[in-house]
């Protein structure tokens, strides 16, 4: 596609970027519209005029939808951090009130803490600056136990399969579905749903972490199939990695996905034709306990979040 001159002053406006992410976040102009409640023409020209304006594609068009480029890609954490900043400056200027010091004994699961606990944290600080944070990152499980003890404030943890403890207070903060990660090039890739079934051949790339590889072998269970295991792996990174060159293929849920791998290489994305069910993100504190009101302030602002997908 040809795209307009640069300006020498870029001008892109904050509709602009909403819309982005929006398209980005939904991986089609027509899902995004539809969030948006506006016209497809709209979001497409708002689109067109930023990539024009930016001097470079933001996404590939595809029969299934939108993928973002690299460069859209690297745009898009800035795009939402535009966003973020002003609902934060909105939210300073109607507020009236004394600064709120204190501290936040906040517990994370390891996936949280890599692609939930980032935005989450920026979101808090920026609202609540005087606020100092600590972090515990472990086990659900130990979490809860924490949390029962009254030793942390809230905590943000995949669910999981099993049942958090009955004295603690649960609320869902963002339900990911399970799609599958595939190289570009795979023989698969021209299908926009793929069955378990398909992939009895194919060697898989495992991710041991939050409970993420049960799903995938419950997804063979499903379908009676045992696919070759090429490598069981604790970090999304090195999974991303593995599929992108080609090392195999990996059931992952979608607020891990990233379209490029560290090292550059594409990887695509496909939903499934079975339904999984999806990982819940979620919020937790002691039951029957009155929250105090700076761990009340980070359960307002984990209610407003919702994990993009980097499509």
């Amino acid at each position: 596609m040809q795209l307009p001159m640069l300006s020498p002053v870029m001008a892109f406006s904050f509709r602009q970027i909403q819309y982005f992410v929006a398209v980005a976040e939904n991986g089609a102009v027509s899902r995004a519209s539809h969030e948006l409640s506006i016209s497809q023409s709209t979001v497409t020209e708002a689109i067109r005029e930023l990539e024009g304006d930016l001097g470079f594609s933001l996404f590939e068009r595809r029969a299934h939808g939108v993928d973002l480029t690299l460069k859209g890609h690297q745009f898009l954490r800035h795009a939402r951090k535009i966003l973020s900043e002003i609902a934060d400056a909105r939210r300073a200027l109607r507020s009236e009130a004394a600064p709120v010091e204190g501290r936040l004994a906040l517990g994370v699961t390891p996936l949280v803490a890599s692609y939930v606990l980032p935005d989450l944290l920026a979101r808090f600080r920026r609202a609540f600056p005087h606020v100092v944070v600590e972090i515990v990152e472990d086990s659900r499980d130990y979490l809860d136990h924490l949390l029962v003890g009254g030793e942390l404030d809230v905590a943000v943890m995949v669910a999981g399969v099993e049942k958090s403890a009955p004295a603690l207070q649960i609320e869902t903060m963002e339900a990911s579905p399970y799609r599958l990660w595939l190289p570009i090039g795979h023989h698969l890739a021209e299908a926009e749903r793929i069955g378990v079934a398909q992939l009895a051949e194919e060697p898989f790339v495992l991710l041991a972490l939050d409970e993420i590889a049960q799903a995938a072998e419950y997804a063979w269970r499903r379908a009676g199939v045992r696919p070759p295991v090429a490598i069981r792996t604790r970090s999304v990174e090195a999974a991303r990695s593995l599929v992108a060159t080609g090392a195999g293929v990996a059931i992952l849920p979608d607020l891990t996905y990233r379209p490029w791998s560290l090292e550059g290489d594409k990887i695509e994305a496909r939903d499934l034709a079975e339904v999984l069910p999806p990982v819940e993100v979620v919020i937790g504190w002691r039951r029957g306990s009155p929250l105090d009101p700076i761990a009340a302030q980070f359960v307002a602002v984990a209610r407003t979040y919702r994990a993009g997908r980097g499509r």
